[in-house]
């Protein structure tokens, strides 16, 4: 497992220069319906706590607010927990 502060050794050019037709999917098995039954979702534990639901049109709204959308959603939020602070721990 590469720690954070390694450097990657992959040439990434090289493979972000490559099409399609040149890459070799012999060695991969197929992906089968047991496989997906099988399978699970693993989210690593730094980012699950990020994982928030949203209706559409909520996030839309946030989206239409510019790239920085994610950072916005974060500071209303900060801004709502300041504001209600002691009515929670009342």
């Amino acid at each position: 497992m590469l720690h954070a502060n390694s450097t990657s050794r992959t040439n990434w050019a090289a493979l972000e220069s490559r099409s399609e037709e040149n890459i070799d999917y012999s060695d991969i098995p197929p992906l089968t319906d047991d496989f997906f039954e099988r399978a699970t979702l693993r989210i690593p534990a730094d980012q699950a706590h990020n994982l928030v639901q949203l209706d559409p049109d909520v996030k839309q709204w946030f989206q239409a607010q510019g790239e920085q959308y994610k950072t916005l959603i974060n500071n209303v939020l900060r801004q709502y927990i300041e504001r209600n602070k002691t009515q929670r721990q009342a």
